[in-house]
């Protein structure tokens, strides 16, 4: 408790530029913020305020610490409006982004859901596969698929994501079953064509190191849904998500090769642009999408998943 008033007391005093005004506000004497903010500073061993008889300025580390204070009390006032009985319900309008396939398959099947349980909020989803400007766009959240390029925006993993070397049994016992991505040159690859946005072709991890392969086949498509139809009608191998494959492959209609040579995970984010005053039904919104993908019987497709 001292600990969380030593944070709310330097918030106060730091955005009001006062001690006199915080201690008002507080209704106690400003020798008690001020004993607050010297407790703070001392358990830091940091100078976080320059105070001096006509104003009250902040040193440049507690210029980054109040962001990382703001955050941390913001996100608790939204926990406890989330739990509280009496607390404040979701509303408003939530924007929220997505890959195209992955949005149609993993998203938009769970919003109604959300929206079930906070009637009070609205949804508007856009599926795109091109990188949405989250910022410049007015969106909340978006949902993303694999590693994130450096950025100001806030992400949360949601799940991990694998990449997998699939192919139908008939395939298989037609071509044979490949044992190192080199082989993978003889065999009828299902591969994205060159002005998707998979440009450096399959991941494997050979010898020890990140190797990036360019199979070809006879076929390739833009669109990752159709390569998925191609590979469950057995004309040929592709390298999928297991967001899209896992059920499949749970229930034998697909089968992985080349596990030994599987590059490390990548992840699903949750993106949105601060933490700052987060709006509950945005968190809300995360926190719904993590509970879902954090259960492994929703990736296999098991009842309840």
């Amino acid at each position: 408790m001292d600990k969380l008033r030593q944070l709310e007391s330097f918030v106060a005093v730091a955005t009001k530029g006062s001690l006199t005004a915080t201690a008002q506000a507080e209704g106690v004497a400003p020798a008690v913020i001020g004993r607050r903010i010297d407790a703070l500073e001392a358990r830091l061993g940091v100078k976080l305020l320059v105070r001096t008889t006509r104003r009250i300025t902040l040193t440049h580390e507690g210029s980054a610490f109040l962001e990382d204070c703001q955050r941390l009390l913001a996100e608790l006032a939204n926990a406890e409006a989330s739990v509280s009985a009496g607390g404040v319900k979701a509303s408003g309008h939530l924007r929220v982004t997505a890959p195209a396939g992955f949005g149609r398959r993993h998203v938009a099947p769970l919003v109604p859901r959300f929206l079930e349980q906070h009637p009070d909020v609205s949804l508007s989803l856009n599926l795109s596969d091109r990188v949405v400007d989250i910022v410049n766009e007015g969106f909340d959240c978006a949902v993303r698929v694999g590693d994130l390029p450096d950025s100001s925006l806030i992400s949360v993993r949601l799940a991990d994501n694998r990449r997998l070397c699939v192919a139908t049994p008939a395939y298989l016992a037609r071509a044979g079953t490949p044992q190192h991505p080199s082989e993978l040159l003889r065999h009828e690859c299902l591969t994205l064509s060159s002005d998707a946005s998979q440009t450096r072709g399959w991941a494997f991890m050979v010898d020890g190191e990140l190797t990036h392969l360019r199979p070809r086949g006879r076929l390739d498509c833009s669109d990752g849904q159709v390569l998925h139809a191609w590979c469950l009608q057995g004309l040929g191998l592709a390298w999928r998500s297991t967001w899209e494959v896992e059920a499949e492959v749970a229930s034998g209609q697909l089968r992985v090769v080349l596990e030994d040579f599987a590059a490390p995970p990548n992840g699903i984010y949750a993106v949105f642009p601060h933490a700052r005053h987060l709006p509950l039904r945005v968190r809300l919104w995360i926190d719904f999408l993590k509970h879902h993908y954090g259960r492994p019987a929703y990736w296999s497709g098991a009842p309840g998943g």
